[in-house]
């Protein structure tokens, strides 16, 4: 297993003050059959007047925080360590025909129930006419599940721009797929319409991707960033196959799992409502993912 040190900070600045803060967080990594977390702690600034840690539906730990002081700045750090490892997958779930992957049709056996909602719409994952026509090249018919999801992640891969300016947090799977380009909660979402609308069931995974520095280069303090991805059903053995059309690749141990849900909506980092006569706001993220040996750098 790999062991991380993660620092995440989330920095809101306003140009007037604010009276209330109210949001809610999806901070703390899950603890999985692959992923362990030793200690995890988040800190909120101003101090909140009330805080409520919490389990939301899919699982994942939420927090809710109000804080009540005038700011004209909030910030909120969390700090975590986890050990991971490459998840395994049994060959037989991942050679299967995707026909009979489909927990909407027959019966997919234990799990299938928990799994059907991941096999329809969603508020950001439409099933348009578009999708379906991309994911219908991948999805062959007798094809192994594992291989149909694996191929469908390569051209996505290759299709696809990564453009930040391409795309905003609002953008639909219609957006992205009309220009061919947007980050990685695109490609997600992408590959979850293209399943969903041939009857797979797939869940939106948010967590972070430690990054890797060119040969002979040393680690950028405060490189990474949030990361999504998505996981595939595997009804034979009840597994999800995580898979990154960002990156071209299986989710592996420098994938770091927070939270999973239908879409984004469900499980954004950090979301809120705030009560001021402010016009102007700023948002700065800063997020570092460090081997042990290494410390996570203030930033």
């Amino acid at each position: 297993m790999k062991t991380y040190l993660l620092s995440h900070r989330t920095e809101y600045t306003y140009d007037k003050p604010v009276g209330n803060s109210v949001g809610i967080h999806h901070l703390r990594p899950r603890t999985l059959a692959w992923q362990s977390v030793s200690s995890h702690a988040v800190t909120v600034d101003p101090l909140p007047a009330d805080v409520a840690p919490d389990t939301d539906y899919y699982g994942n730990s939420v927090t809710y925080f109000h804080v009540t002081d005038p700011h004209t700045r909030l910030t909120i750090d969390a700090l975590s360590q986890v050990a991971v490892r490459t998840p395994e997958y049994d060959e037989e779930a991942l050679a299967m025909p995707w026909e009979v992957a489909r927990p909407l049709e027959g019966d997919t056996g234990p799990g299938g129930w928990a799994a059907t909602e991941f096999a329809l719409e969603s508020p950001r994952v439409t099933h348009t006419a578009e999708a379906a026509a991309y994911g219908a090249e991948s999805l062959l018919p007798g094809r192994p599940l594992g291989d149909a999801a694996t191929d469908l992640m390569r051209r996505i891969h290759r299709d696809f721009d990564y453009d930040t300016k391409a795309t905003t947090v609002t953008s639909t799977v219609a957006d992205a797929m009309r220009k061919r380009a947007g980050v990685c909660q695109d490609f997600a979402h992408v590959a979850l319409a293209c399943l969903r609308s041939h009857g797979l069931a797939a869940r939106y995974v948010s967590g972070y991707l430690a990054t890797q520095p060119p040969p002979g280069k040393e680690r950028v303090v405060g490189a990474d960033a949030s990361h999504a991805w998505l996981e595939v059903w595997l009804p034979a053995s009840n597994e999800w196959l995580a898979i990154d059309p960002t990156n071209d690749q299986w989710a592996n141990d420098r994938y770091i799992t927070v939270a999973w849900g239908r879409d984004y909506g469900d499980v954004a980092p950090v979301r809120g409502i705030i009560w001021s006569k402010a016009k102007k706001s700023t948002l700065r993220v800063s997020v570092d993912v460090a081997p042990v040996d290494q410390t996570p750098v203030a930033v």
